[in-house]
This record gives structure tokens, sequence and C-alpha cells, in this order.
């Protein structure tokens, strides 16, 4: 697939892409209902009603944090392989443990567009200092290297004096990896003379990357953007060169839901990110990842019309043991859907008196008498505790994805 792909596909007007990702869902929803584990989850949808965001928003999500009972219940791959294992090309195995298979295609990982925006061209060679042992990293930015027409060193981790020595002698100009890594690897080539300066600009991921790390790469001669991906996903979103949030990989639809539901949220709203993706080996219908993000308003100063999302600000999995007993992001929004007139909602966990203490902020623009009881007895007969109801201005509570808000001191 040649380079001009990747990038015109990106600048097609946004309607005409929503158009086409929508057409093909009911397509995808059918093949994945041929696996048993989707059969389950989606016992009763009829694929050629799921036509829109609306009617997706529909359907039930799947957690990637229960991936792995399913996988052990349903071995390898939980029932939700297309595709038999026998037939894939890989199987891979993420920390968790957690098991993917690798379909057969081009750029499979739909990792291409990452490296486009990064700068990384035909005949440009590579060097992918993700791992190739089990899991999947090393794979996905190597299909998509090979997808632009790139020659991939596949140097993995560790052995920091052999991956200098081929780099001073094969004169990669692109680095893919941790950012974490690349700073070893210039560190390690100042202290041994070793000539890195073939490297000029990087894509990484899998770690964070602080302005300050940024900066000290840049200002060593290589310029990094980064992306967002998963082994189950691929490359969900990624940088472009004016750093103004991550243009969403336009092989796949993005949902921002409330934590705990499957509810869209607006433009702006912090809240969980939800993917589905087209892959026929290994589909995945809203598969909620556990990461927090944002929808931005606006298109990418690079050109690129896609929607973009804020990136990776946090986790959404906040379940909190309290007095004892577990509650839930899901039992916090069912408290809100028995009472539509609160709006935004947040539990905030503290101590007093060696006790646990919750306290449910609940947002309410004309808030009527009793409502504060009637939902501190909701709030009971959900989670099983006693708690009390603060209802406040719209508007009045964070917006940082956070539906559960433990305070209480560490230590």
């Amino acid at each position: 697939m040649a380079q001009p792909h990747y990038d015109r596909l990106e600048t097609r007007d946004p309607d005409e892409r929503e158009r086409e990702l929508c057409g093909r869902l009911p397509d995808i929803i059918a093949l994945a209902l041929s696996a048993p584990g989707w059969a389950q989850h989606l016992a009763g949808v009829e694929p050629n009603a799921i036509t829109s965001r609306a009617a997706l928003a529909k359907l039930p999500v799947m957690r990637k944090s229960e991936f792995a009972a399913r996988q052990k219940a349903q071995p390898p791959f939980g029932g939700l392989n297309v595709t038999a294992p026998g037939r894939a090309r890989r199987l891979l195995m993420s920390p968790g443990p957690v098991f993917e298979p690798e379909g057969s295609g081009q750029d499979y990982w739909g990792a291409a567009r990452a490296l486009f925006a990064a700068g990384m061209r035909t005949g440009d060679i590579v060097h992918n200092a993700f791992a190739y042992h089990l899991t999947p990293g090393g794979f996905i930015m190597e299909s998509g290297a090979h997808a632009l027409g790139c020659a991939v060193i596949p140097a993995g981790t560790g052995n920091t004096e052999q991956q200098l020595e081929a780099i001073a002698h094969l004169k990669p100009s692109g680095y893919l990896g941790t950012p974490d890594f690349l700073k070893i690897l210039l560190d390690a080539a100042a202290k041994t003379g070793k000539d890195v300066a073939s490297l000029r600009r990087g894509l990484v991921s899998g770690a964070a990357l602080p302005r300050s790390l940024r900066d000290e790469l840049a200002g060593r001669g290589v310029a990094v953007l980064q992306c967002y991906a998963t082994a189950e996903l691929g490359v969900i979103a990624y940088e472009s060169e004016p750093r103004d949030g991550m243009i969403v990989n336009e092989t796949v639809l993005l949902e921002i839901v409330r934590p705990g539901t499957g509810d869209p949220l607006a433009l702006g709203e912090v809240g969980e990110v939800v993917v589905t993706t087209f892959n026929p080996h290994y589909p995945m219908i809203r598969l909620a990842t556990g990461d927090l993000s944002m929808l931005m308003a606006g298109h990418s100063p690079c050109g690129r019309t896609n929607v973009r999302i804020a990136g990776w600000m946090g986790r959404a999995d906040q379940t909190t043991k309290i007095k004892g007993m577990f509650v839930h992001p899901s039992q916090v929004a069912e408290v809100g859907r028995r009472h539509p007139e609160i709006g935004r909602l947040r539990l905030v966990v503290t101590r007093a008196d060696e006790q646990d203490v919750m306290t449910l902020k609940a947002e309410c623009a004309s808030p009527l008498p009793g409502l504060d009881a009637a939902v501190a007895e909701t709030l009971q007969s959900v989670t099983k505790l006693r708690g009390g109801v603060e209802l406040v201005v719209p508007a009045s509570l964070p917006n940082d994805g956070k539906v559960i808000a433990d305070e209480r001191p560490v230590g």
C-alpha cells in the first residue's frame, strides 16, 4: 500500500468517513456473531439495525478488564476470535496474561498512518525497539513500517550495546519504541562515543512522554511524536506535527462514554475510551479500554480531518473498597439513572473518626425538596452502604472523568 493512500484518506470529508464506517457496522457485527463469545454478549442484536452511532451506542460494552477471566473460561481468546487459532499468523501474549491473535493482511494493526504522521517514508530504515518476545508491540509497529515501505531493524528491548552497534552501522533515520528507552540509547551512545546521529525522528508509545523528556530528545536531535495503541485494537490514535491532540485512526469508530456505563458523552467531557474495530479476524465491538480521554473540537492544524482526542488522561476503572465492600463506577451511574433530574456525579470517599465516609456529590439545577434524601436512599439500595448526598450547582464538579474520588489519606 503506497504512502499517499494513508495521507489521502485522512483528509476526506468527515461526514463521508462517518457514513462509510457506519455503513460497515452491520457486516462486522454479523461476522462477530459467528464467534461464540460475541454471540453470547450480543444475543438478540439484529446486525442490519446497527447503521449509526446512535444504534451502536445501544449495544453493551465489552470490558477489556474482563478478558483474562473470559479467556480462562473459554480458551484461548474467550470465544471472541472469528479466525481459528491455527489459521492466525501469530499467537501473542500480553501482561495479565491476556492472549491475542494476529491475523493476515497488510498493516494489520493500523500503525501505518501513525508512522507516516511521524515522518516515516518509503525507503527509510527504522529501528524498532518495541518487544518482539511474545507481546505484540514489535509486530504492531513493524507491520505499519512494512506497509509504508520502510526497512525494519528488529531490535526489541535490552542489549543496549548491540543496539548501538546496529544503529551506528545501519544508520536508521527513525526510532520506534518507548521514549524512556530512546533516552537510554542516547545516553549510552554519549558515554561510549557511538554514532547515533542518523536518528532524526521517532514514534513512541507505551510510556509517559512528559514535555521535559520530549524537549530533551528534540534537543539531542530526535523529534518524537506519540501514538495510543492496545493489543486488541492496534493503533487507536496518533499525534501529528502540530502536536495538538491525537487524531483518531480512521480504521476505527471511537466513543467517549461515562465511566461504568456505555452512555456517550458530549464533546469536551472526560470519559472512558470505547472503540469498535472492523478486524475480520478478531473484531471488537464497543471495547471499553479502561482509559480516560475526551473528544476535542475542530480538526488538526495539520489538515487531517478525523476527530481528535486529548490523549491519555488516566484510568476509568475506579473501583474502590469502602467499609470492606467494593463500590463500582457502574453503581454510581445506576444511581444517576434512577434520578434523571441530577447530572454529573462524583462519589467522594474520605475518613472521619477512623471510619470510611462516602458522600455523593450530584449536580442539579433545580432540586425539589427531599431530593437529597431520596438519592441517599437509592445510594444505599445500590451499594448496600450508607452515604451522604450533597447537591451542587451544574458545572461545579471537575471535568476529569472521575466518578469515584478516593481522598482517604495514605499511610
